[in-house]
């Protein structure tokens, strides 16, 4: 087999991301509520599948470089048309590493099973859904399709978000949904303009024709394009609905919101960025906003008590050094944006899983309710501390590296604005250290709050749902939320919180866990990788010729 068959067979998996996951949701939805085992499986599988493409597209784009579909035949610029570069294959299968990740951890939490969270019919299908349009926003090579991922995925994220229907989620959903048609119809406001200005909305047809116009017009496009795409990465002031919304959500679903749907909007702004308009008209502006969402995100998260809320915040802030890698405008600095949302992406989802375990076994994501947790179930204190500390930038963890790479990035550039925005990420980590330092000492290392660990020779008494079943508890063991301890010597009855946490949901967090850390063994291989993919980026070259053909 040649090379050219071998690039053949890899144009067929390029659309198998979106489909296979559209695919799965369909046959789930025909299935309805029947054979919900099946159906669990089906999910796992399809996104297993996924992760499996996306590997081997990121060897093969590595290999041939930028590889284009046109679906139905229809030749670009006019059809719809599919692109696997470096970046796109690197998102498409860290994206799929944490969605099966989130979705074993949904499945072990119960989520798919019960029907004041949500029925299985329209938990797993929306998730499938949700996946397809997040592939879909990665491979597309026009605006309109990246328009039509976008609306996929957030469709999606509004009945995720609202699962339950509980006020605070119906509350969070509409602000959500409100925000995201804003973001849309900016979005589509701009692909007017840039069709009515171009003639065309495939990306690498508008890389060509977009140097034709006037700098003014094509400054207003820019304008338009970032400022839709900065309300979906939640780039400061484009933020403030971001804190207010995922919180409220399940903690699956909290994870995957705040792991990845805020990088597709910063996946946008890098393609448009590089391939639509190249060069640094606009860099000083975009360091500006890179600065302000670092320092304004991280000091919101400061002020936080509940965990969930705190990492809210840091996600914005962390957002900035994304930016500020695009902002500088050179191969290195890509390479460290490029990087640092593929660490950001796993240790952010991770957290939130961990903070959804946290919440289970202490019955609170508040820091005033929570404590003795490193004694009650130091399992859980290590599955925290390893994400914590790569959030934080200890070396020599996949956050400090990031951090490392967009600050030597800022000093090779030399200017002003840089050397602040290099010592604004400094301070952003430091302060990200201390807030995560806030959350171990309160809930793992201060003594636990009276009720939470249950003496020896105590008996449980289980009321959940009128079963009093009992059993002994050894040193320090916890229990149930709906639980109450019998002191078999007074008789003395205390309610305590804690719960046995399902094998499924903390096997899905220690594979993420291990993740985060597999990204600091092969940061090596990792950071070259990026760094390639940065200059693909930048260069523009092979990614055009790849849609529109080498003739051109």
């Amino acid at each position: 087999m040649g090379v050219e068959d071998l690039a053949g067979i890899l144009h067929y998996l390029i659309p198998l991301p979106v489909v296979l996951p559209l695919f799965t949701a369909g046959v789930k939805l025909a299935l309805g509520i029947r054979r919900p085992r099946l159906q669990q499986w089906l999910s796992v599988i399809s996104l297993a599948l996924v992760l499996v493409i996306g590997l081997v597209l990121m060897l093969g784009v590595h290999e041939f470089g930028p590889l284009a579909v046109q679906v139905g035949g229809w030749e670009a610029p006019i059809g719809i048309t599919l692109v696997a570069d470096r970046l796109s294959a690197l998102l498409v299968t860290v994206s799929a590493a944490i969605t099966l990740a989130v979705l074993v951890y949904s499945i072990g939490q119960g989520m798919v099973g019960k029907a004041e969270v949500a029925p299985l019919s329209v938990y797993q299908p929306t998730y499938l859904i949700l996946v397809a349009g997040v592939s879909n926003a990665f491979l597309a090579g026009d605006l309109f399709n990246l328009y039509v991922g976008f609306e996929i995925l957030l469709t999606a994220s509004y009945v995720l978000l609202t699962l339950g229907g509980t006020q605070s989620r119906m509350r969070a959903g509409a602000t959500y949904v409100v925000v995201s048609l804003v973001s849309s119809v900016l979005f589509l406001i701009a692909i007017a303009l840039v069709f009515g200005a171009t003639g065309t909305v495939n990306m690498a047809h508008l890389g060509e024709r977009l140097p034709e116009l006037s700098t003014d017009l094509r400054a207003t496009l820019q304008i338009v394009l970032l400022f839709a795409f900065g309300i979906k990465a939640a780039v400061f002031p484009l933020a403030a609905w971001l804190p207010d919304s995922y919180p409220t959500a399940p903690a699956p679903v909290t994870a995957v919101f705040a792991g990845l749907l805020t990088k597709v909007g910063v996946y946008a702004i890098i393609r448009t960025q590089t391939l639509l308009f190249p060069g640094e008209q606009l860099n000083g502006l975009l360091m500006c906003v890179a600065l302000a969402t670092m320092i304004m995100g991280i000091l919101g998260a400061v002020a936080q008590t509940d965990i969930k809320r705190l990492l809210s915040f840091t996600l914005i802030s962390h957002i900035g050094y994304m930016i500020f890698g695009v902002a500088l405008g050179s191969d290195q600095g890509m390479a460290g944006a490029v990087f640092y949302i593929a660490h950001h992406i796993t240790v952010q989802t991770t957290l939130f899983l961990v903070t959804g375990l946290i919440e289970r076994r202490g019955g609170s994501t508040s820091l005033d309710h929570l404590g003795g947790l490193g004694r009650i179930a130091p399992v859980l204190a290590v599955l925290f501390f390893i994400p914590a500390m790569s959030l934080g930038g200890i070396p020599p963890l996949s956050g400090f590296l990031g951090k490392i790479g967009l600050i030597q990035a800022g000093v090779a550039a030399g200017t002003p604005l840089a050397y602040t925005l290099v010592g604004t990420s400094v301070l952003t980590s430091l302060l990200t250290l201390y807030v995560i330092a806030r959350v171990w000492n309160y809930a793992f290392w201060r003594r636990p709050s009276e009720g939470m660990v249950a003496e020896p020779g105590t008996v449980l008494e289980d009321v959940e749902a009128d079963d009093t079943s009992t059993a002994a508890l050894g040193p320090g063991e916890a229990v149930g939320p709906s639980s109450r301890l019998r002191d078999t010597t007074t008789a003395a009855t205390t309610v305590v919180t804690s719960v046995v946490l399902p094998k499924s949901m903390v096997g899905a967090t220690v594979a993420l866990v291990a993740f985060s850390v597999a990204l600091t063994v092969f940061a090596g291989p990792l950071i070259e990788y990026s760094y390639d993919a940065a200059v693909e980026l930048q260069a523009r070259t092979l990614y055009i010729e790849a849609v529109l053909g080498g003739d051109r």
